[in-house]
């Protein structure tokens, strides 16, 4: 004979007990993860926005110290000035040739020029000016006579102000004050 086995299940009639959230415990976790992914959002773009200022500046500066390492140097060995103005000058090398600087407003740019080649060793610059002084100090202090006459230069003062962009506006300034170059051959 065959057994018959029946099993009863015991069901709730309140289904309470079951884990589920609630709307508004959702739009509470919603707006917090909002808040917390905008903060961290904003946190990402100002690190990134100052490691490119950071990265900007730092090859800012190392292009205008080697501009004017290499202005340095190579006027301390011309033979003399030839020709001035607050934009360009022209001196004769000590191997004869022409050495030129030139500072172009339009394009923001200092190009050095020797033997017809022409090398831009700034850009950027919306500032640059050339200044040509005497040997001799002024009025018993350390300032040399400014001059008008490319003859009896022998101090170069280089100044000028360069600038690079960082997301289409002028982040970074770096300022050559006042750099002057003695003339050694004079």
């Amino acid at each position: 004979m065959a057994c018959r086995t029946t099993s009863i299940r015991a069901q709730s009639p309140i289904r309470s007990q079951q884990a589920a959230f609630t709307l508004v415990e959702v739009l509470v976790a919603s707006a917090l993860a909002a808040v917390v992914m905008l903060i961290l959002m904003s946190f990402s773009f100002f690190t990134n926005r100052s490691f490119a200022s950071l990265t900007n500046y730092m090859d800012l500066d190392q292009r205008t110290q080697s501009a004017l390492d290499k202005m340095s140097q190579q006027i301390r060995q011309v033979n003399s000035l030839t020709s001035f103005s607050s934009t360009n000058l022209v001196f004769q090398d000590f191997d004869g040739a022409t050495l030129q600087y030139v500072y172009n407003s339009q394009q923001q740019t200092l190009t050095r020029t020797k033997n017809a080649k022409s090398e831009t060793l700034l850009t950027g610059c919306d500032l640059l000016q050339f200044s040509v002084f005497q040997r001799s100090p002024s009025n018993a202090t350390f300032q040399p006579f400014s001059t008008g006459s490319a003859a009896s230069t022998k101090v170069i003062e280089l100044t000028w102000n360069c600038y690079r962009k960082i997301l289409g506006s002028s982040a970074n300034n770096e300022c050559m004050q006042s750099a002057k170059v003695v003339i050694r051959k004079k």
